[in-house]
C-alpha cells in the first residue's frame, strides 16, 4: 500500500511538473517478450513473471552508467506477465511523460528496466538485483518534432519494443522548445504563433503585436481612422464611405466645400451662406405675358412689361382705352388684340387724328400755321414749340420716351421741361428697376433679423419679442416663472432678467427657488428631528455664537477704553493735588475773603475724608452759607459726610455749565484757610478748588 502511495504522489509531480516545462519527452512501451518466464539471474517466476518497468531519463553518456535520473524518473504499475502488450489502463498512461522545464538539449540516455513483482500490490524496492528481469541502456541524439522515433532492445532472453520522442509545451516553440509565444484576441494584441515559435496576425490586424487594425480598403487615411477591422470612422469635418467628403457649413443652403466648414456657392448662388438667389429670372421665370425679366441681385428681380401689360410681374393687362387713345372726340372700343377708334364726322385715321377739314376752317390750335396739302382737300399744321397733334391740340408729351419699369408714373416738371419716374414703394433707380434693400436700415428691434421682400421686409425675433418689428416684448410671467406661490411681475427688456418674483417667506432667489432661515422646529422625542432641520439648528447656533462673540470683544474694549480712560484722570489727579501741596502756602486765603461773583450758579464744594479712599463728590453750596463753614468748623465735619451721603456724581458736576467753578477740599478742622486754585475748563471757564 505504501509503494502505491509513493506511485501517486510520482505521477501527480510529474503532472504538476509537466505544465512549468517547455517541453516534455515521451516514451510509448509498445511489446514486452520474456517467452521463458525468467529473472536476469537465470532463476524462473513463480508461477508467471508479473512484470512492471522503471524508466530513467538523463544526459547524453558516452556510457551509460547509473546515478541520478536528473531529466526525470517514472515507475509504471504491473502492466502484464512474461510476454505481453502494453495497453494504457486506468492507472497508467501511454506514453509516459518525462516533462523539462529548461531547453532541450538536443540528446539524452535512457534506461528502461524490466522488474519482477511477485505480489499484486505496488512493485517492490527497485534496489533489489534478484527482482530484475532484464535492463536496457540507450544513448541518442533527438530533435524537436512530433514524428515518434521507432526502436527494438532485444536481450538474452527478453525483447522491449518502444517508441520515443520530444515535443514542446504549448506555447513554446524552436529547436530546444526555448522560444515563448502565447497566442492572444485582446486589446494588447490579436495573433496566432507560427511553427517556428513568431508572431502570425490575425485577418484585419497588423503592427508589432498585431494591436493595430486595418481600416476599410480605401478608406482615407488623414480624415478617417477606426478601431475595428473594415471600419472607416470619419473624423470631425468629414463625411462619406472612406471618410473623403467634406462636410459644409451646416447653414449653407446652394454651396460646396474642398474643406470642412466651407460654404462655396454654386453657380447662380450668392451670399455668406449662399442663399441669395443671383440668377432668379433662370430659375423661377416670374415674369408673365412675354415680359423681360432682369435680375437685381440678392434673390431681387425686375420685369419689363410688354405694351398691354403691367404689375410686378407683368400679370396684369392693360386696357389700351384707358389711356384715352382716340382724339378729336372718337369713341375707343376695346378688342382682343387692340382697340379702334370710332371716329366722329369729319375725321379719320386710327385715332382719329387726320381732319377732313380745310384750311379755311382754322383748324390749327395755339397759333399753328395751316398749310394745304392734296389740292385743298386736307391740311397739314405746323405747331409751335410744346405743342403736337394734327390740329396743335396737345401739349407734347416728354414722358412718351421715358418708360418707367414696375409701376412707375413720370411726372412733368419745370414746365414740362424735366421728366422723371415717380416710383412705387420698394422700387428706386432712374427707371424704378432698382428694387430697394428695405433691411438696409435695420428695421428689426432687439436684435431681430431682417429678410428683405420686393416692397416689403420680414422681422424674425428672438425669443421674448414680437410684433412686426420686434419692438413688442412679451409678457415673460406668463409661464409663471416663480415658485413657491411667488408673485411674477414683468420688468423691462434691457436687464437680465425680463421678470422679477416677489417671494413669500421664507424663499428667496430669482425664481423663489431658494429656501430661507427656516423657522426652529423641536423635534419630537421619539423621531429626533429630520437631518435637515438639524442642520438648520446647527447654522442657527454658528450665528448667535458669533454674535456672542463680538458683543464679548466690544465689551472687552469698552472695559479697556475705560480703565485707559480712569489711569489718565487718576494721574491728572495726582498731578493736581502735587501742584496744589506746592502752592498750598502761598495761596492760603481766608474764608471770608471769598467772593462769588457769579451770582446765579451755586457753588460746588468737593469734600473728602483723609482716612478714606473716595473719590471726591460734588456738594452744592450757595453763595450765602460759605460763611458759615468758615466760623464753624464742626460745621464742615457735617458737610463733608452729607457730602459722602449724598454722592453726588461726577459726571453731574461736569454737565452744569458755571462760569466759574469753586472747589474746596476738607482739611483739619483747625485750619482757617482755603487753598484756592483756579482750574480752566474747555470754555475757558475758570474753577477754583479750595482746600478747607
Amino acid at each position: 500500500m505504501a509503494a502505491w502511495f509513493t506511485f501517486t504522489i510520482a505521477v501527480s509531480i510529474t503532472i504538476s511538473a509537466q505544465v512549468l516545462g517547455s517541453g516534455v519527452f515521451e516514451l510509448k512501451l509498445q511489446d514486452f517478450k520474456n517467452n521463458k518466464g525468467l529473472l536476469a539471474n537465470g532463476n524462473a517466476c513463480k508461477s508467471e513473471c508479473r512484470t512492471f518497468f522503471r524508466v530513467c531519463l538523463k544526459n547524453y553518456q558516452a556510457v551509460v552508467s547509473p546515478g541520478d535520473c536528473i531529466f526525470g524518473d517514472v515507475i509504471t504499475p504491473v502492466l502484464g506477465a512474461n510476454s505481453f502488450r502494453v495497453l494504457e489502463g486506468d492507472s497508467f498512461s501511454n506514453p509516459i511523460r518525462l516533462p523539462f522545464n529548461f531547453g532541450w538539449p538536443g540528446s539524452f540516455s535512457l534506461i528502461i528496466e524490466a522488474w519482477y513483482s511477485p505480489s499484486a500490490d505496488l512493485p517492490v524496492d527497485t534496489n533489489t538485483p534478484d527482482l530484475l528481469i532484464s535492463y536496457f541502456a540507450i544513448q541518442k541524439n533527438l530533435e524537436v518534432g512530433d514524428e515518434w522515433s521507432q526502436d527494438v532492445r532485444p536481450g538474452e532472453q527478453t525483447e522491449l519494443r518502444y517508441s520515443y520522442r520530444f515535443i514542446c509545451s504549448e506555447n513554446y516553440y524552436g529547436e530546444r522548445c526555448s522560444k515563448i509565444c502565447t497566442p492572444r484576441d485582446d486589446r494588447f494584441g490579436h495573433y496566432t504563433c507560427n511553427p517556428d515559435g513568431h508572431i502570425s496576425c490575425l485577418p484585419g490586424w497588423k503592427g508589432e503585436y498585431c494591436e493595430e487594425p486595418i481600416c476599410l480598403e480605401g478608406c482615407s487615411k488623414g480624415n478617417g481612422n477606426c478601431s475595428q477591422p473594415g471600419e472607416c470612422v470619419c473624423r470631425e469635418g468629414w463625411q462619406g464611405v472612406f471618410c473623403d467628403e467634406c462636410k459644409r457649413h451646416p447653414a449653407c443652403q446652394h454651396g460646396t466645400c474642398q474643406q470642412p466648414g466651407q460654404c462655396n456657392c454654386k453657380e447662380g448662388w450668392g451670399g455668406l451662406l449662399c442663399d441669395q438667389d443671383l440668377n432668379y429670372c433662370t430659375h423661377h421665370k416670374p415674369c408673365h405675358n412675354g415680359a423681360t425679366c432682369m435680375n437685381t441681385g440678392q434673390g431681387s428681380y425686375t420685369c419689363a412689361c410688354r405694351p398691354g401689360f403691367t404689375g410686378v410681374d407683368c400679370e396684369l393687362e392693360v386696357k389700351e382705352c384707358d389711356s384715352k387713345p382716340c382724339r378729336n372726340g372718337g369713341i375707343c372700343m376695346d378688342l382682343e388684340n387692340g382697340y379702334q377708334c370710332m371716329c366722329p364726322p369729319r375725321f379719320e385715321g386710327p385715332h382719329c387724328e387726320h381732319s377732313l377739314q380745310t384750311c379755311a376752317d382754322s383748324p390749327c390750335f395755339h397759333n399753328g400755321k395751316c398749310r394745304e396739302k392734296d389740292n385743298g382737300r386736307s391740311y397739314i399744321c405746323e405747331c409751335p414749340p410744346g405743342f403736337t397733334g394734327l390740329n396743335c391740340e396737345r401739349k407734347v408729351d416728354k414722358c412718351t420716351s421715358l418708360p418707367c419699369a414696375n409701376g412707375g408714373r413720370c411726372i412733368l416738371h419745370a414746365n414740362g421741361n424735366l421728366r422723371i419716374c415717380r416710383c412705387r414703394s420698394g422700387f428706386t433707380g432712374q427707371h424704378c428697376e432698382i428694387n430697394i434693400n428695405e433691411c438696409a436700415h435695420n428695421p428689426c428691434s432687439n436684435g431681430g433679423t431682417c429678410l428683405d421682400r420686393i416692397n416689403d421686409f420680414t422681422c424674425i425675433c428672438p425669443p421674448g419679442f414680437t410684433g412686426r418689428k420686434c419692438d413688442v416684448a412679451l409678457d415673460d410671467c406668463t409661464s409663471q416663472p416663480c415658485l413657491h406661490g411667488g408673485t411674477c411681475t414683468a420688468g423691462g427688456r434691457d436687464t437680465v432678467q425680463s421678470f422679477s418674483c416677489a417671494c413669500p417667506v421664507p424663499y428667496t432667489g430669482p425664481q423663489c427657488q431658494f429656501y430661507n432661515v427656516p423657522l426652529p422646529v423641536t423635534p419630537s422625542p421619539t423621531s429626533g428631528g429630520e437631518p435637515s432641520e438639524s442642520y438648520q439648528w446647527a447654522a442657527v447656533s454658528l450665528g448667535v455664537g458669533l454674535v456672542a462673540l463680538v458683543v464679548l470683544l466690544c465689551m472687552v474694549a469698552t472695559v479697556l477704553r475705560h480703565i485707559q480712560r480712569q489711569r489718565s484722570q487718576e494721574e491728572q489727579d495726582s498731578e493736581t493735588m502735587n501742584n496744589l501741596s506746592e502752592f498750598q502756602k502761598d495761596n492760603l486765603i481766608p474764608t471770608s475773603q471769598l467772593k462769588n461773583t457769579n451770582k446765579k450758579v451755586d457753588l460746588e464744594v468737593d469734600c473728602a475724608l483723609e482716612k478714606t479712599n473716595y473719590k471726591h463728590n460734588n456738594y452744592h453750596l450757595d453763595y450765602k452759607s460759605s460763611k458759615e463753614y468758615k466760623d464753624d468748623p464742626s460745621q464742615d465735619d457735617k458737610n463733608c459726610e452729607k457730602c459722602l451721603e449724598e454722592k453726588i456724581p461726577l459726571s453731574r458736576m461736569y454737565s452744569e455749565k458755571p462760569e466759574c467753578r469753586i472747589s474746596t477740599i476738607c482739611s483739619p478742622r483747625d485750619s482757617i484757610y482755603q487753598s484756592v486754585f483756579v482750574i480752566a475748563e474747555e470754555r475757558n471757564e475758570c474753577v477754583i478748588a479750595t482746600e478747607v
